[in-house]
Parts: structure tokens; sequence; C-alpha cells
């Protein structure tokens, strides 16, 4: 195993990758969205209004960088006796990754036009959108009823959300880490979003407002589109509700972790044999090792604080021995 440096101590920009404004369905104009979020600490939104590709360009300043992107949607025709609430769907996230190319095909909002059922037309969709320079997230999958059987064939895809503040709300389903490693075990390589998908159709404070809920923090060179798009296509990022990574790294076969306090720190692998280090009530951690065999395929870290919220890792593959 090579010694590896997967995230730095410091460096990090907040960017919640998963929202709605008045230009769909959620409550705030863009600009509403971008004061209340860089009074929260954040330096990054992706602006995923349903079905409509925009780039505010006009919100971005030296401290907020707006990105380019829509959420596309594909839904199991009606059926007597199966509306709505019980039809599944899929959700996708298109973040642009360079918006001064091919723009105008990019702004005739490129919708998938095969049926739910139709596994090689969604792929097909799919490999499309990344011809066209869209990173491809999947978004929200117990919200939309599915299991493994619709989501481990899907191909293309750079991430999957792990967590979603709005589903959270919605019926305490935002958090699915087992869906990320079902897609993990099936072959799948991608990354892993924790988002807020915010509609702020209750007032900020409220305790069932969507916003500021789920987020990651993407170790960019700069805070430029750039950047950033560099930063997330190559994972240097982690996915969190709250608490803080502060340095992962593999030297000599032993794996590293710095947190900010935390109760739990857990490494997922491959396998069903987790590693971890925790500690009792009221006491903290903030830091563990690993010796790694070599034989895990791959692993994730997984942190859980006194508040119970969690943050975590993309999944870093190992060579087996």
């Amino acid at each position: 195993m090579e010694n590896q440096r997967f995230l730095p101590e410091s460096g990090y920009f907040k960017a919640n990758l998963h929202c709605h404004t008045t230009l769909s369905d959620g409550a705030f104009t863009p600009e509403e969205i971008k004061a209340a979020y860089k009074a929260q600490g954040y330096s990054i939104v992706a602006f995923t209004d349903h079905r409509k590709y925009v780039h505010h360009t006009e919100l971005n300043d030296e401290s907020f960088l707006a990105l380019a992107a829509l959420e596309v949607d594909l839904t199991q025709e009606p059926t007597p006796g199966r509306d709505w609430p019980v039809r599944k769907c899929y959700h996708l996230n298109l973040f642009d990754k360079d918006p001064g190319v091919r723009g105008e095909e990019k702004r005739s909002n490129p919708l998938p036009t095969c049926s739910y059922d139709d596994l090689e037309g969604i792929n097909n969709y799919i490999a499309q959108m990344n011809d066209l320079g869209f990173l491809v997230c999947y978004n929200h999958p117990y919200w939309s009823l599915q299991d493994w059987r619709d989501y481990s064939g899907l191909q293309g895809l750079f991430a999957m959300e792990i967590y979603n503040h709005g589903c959270e709300h919605d019926g305490l389903y935002g958090f699915n880490p087992q869906v990320y490693d079902e897609m993990l075990r099936s072959g799948q390589r991608l990354f892993a979003l924790a988002t807020d998908d915010n509609h702020d159709r209750m007032p900020l404070g409220d305790p069932l407002n969507d916003s500021f809920g789920g987020f990651v923090q993407i170790a960019a060179e700069s805070l430029t589109y750039g950047a950033v798009i560099e930063a997330l296509e190559a994972g240097r990022f982690y996915w969190s509700q709250g608490p803080e990574l502060r340095g992962l790294t593999l030297e000599d076969g032993v794996l590293r972790v710095k947190t900010s306090p935390v109760e739990k720190i857990f490494v997922t692998v491959e396998g069903r044999d987790s590693y971890k280090t925790v500690v009792s009530p009221g006491e903290t951690l903030t830091q563990a090792e690993f010796p790694l065999t070599g034989d895990e395929g791959w692993f994730r870290i997984q942190v859980r604080d006194a508040r119970g919220l969690f943050a975590g890792t993309n999944a870093y593959f190992l060579e087996r021995k």
C-alpha cells in the first residue's frame, strides 16, 4: 500500500450542492440563498432548480461561488391504484463542469426522454450528460422509493447522496449509508455527498427548515470554478452533517484520522468487519489510527459526535495483496 494523503488538515470550502429557489419550487430567491448561506459560513452553492439550468454569475464574488446546475427527474407511469405517493422515480443532479462550453445545449434543459423502466436508456442519458460536460449525481434513493434493483445498474455517476437534509425532515429517511455501500459492493466507484435539498418553505430558524443540515467540505486550491470542479472530480472532499474531518493519511500501512471532537470513528470496508475506535458517553476523541492489511478492498471513514451527527469520506480503493 502506497503512502497517501487522502484529505488535508485544513483549506476547505463549505458547500451545499443541492438547492432550490423561486426559479422552481423553493421559497427564497437566489440572492436570498446567497445571503443566508454566506451568513452560515458557506462559500459554494450549486443551484439545482428542477428542470431549469441557470448559471448565476451575478452572485459570484471573492468569497462566494455559484455552481451552474439543475435537477432532472424520471417517474414511473401512473397505473390504477398507484398515484404519485407510491410511484418510483429517479432524480439526478447535473453539475456543469465548465459553463463556457456548449452553453446553448445546456440551457436547452436537457431532460431524459426514456421511460422509467428503460435502464439502458437512462444510462445512455447519463453518458450523454457526461459528454455534454456534466457531473451526474444520484439523489435521495429512499425518498424515491428505490432499492438496489433500481440503482445498482446505473453507470457513469460521479456521486450519490449519502445524506439529504430535506428528506430527513420529510420522514427521518435522509441518511442512507447502506445504499452507498450497496453501490460500492456492486462494483460502482463513485463519491458520496451530503446535501440540503432545501426548499425553505419554513422560515430560517424553524426546526423544520431544511437549510444548513447537510454539506460537503471541498479541498480546492482556490475558490474558482475550475479549481472547485477539479477537486470534486478528484474526490478531495468529505460529507458532513456537522462534525469536521481534519486530515486522513495512509502511511506505512497505517490509516490515520483526525477529526473535531467525536464519540465514534469507524472504518467501513468491503466486508462486514469494520475497524473502530469509540469512547464512553461524555468523552470525546479527535484522532485514531488503524493498521490496514491491504485486503480491505475499499474503505471509508464515518464518525459520529455527541449530538448524533455524522460525517464521513468517500470510499478509497486498495489493491489487494
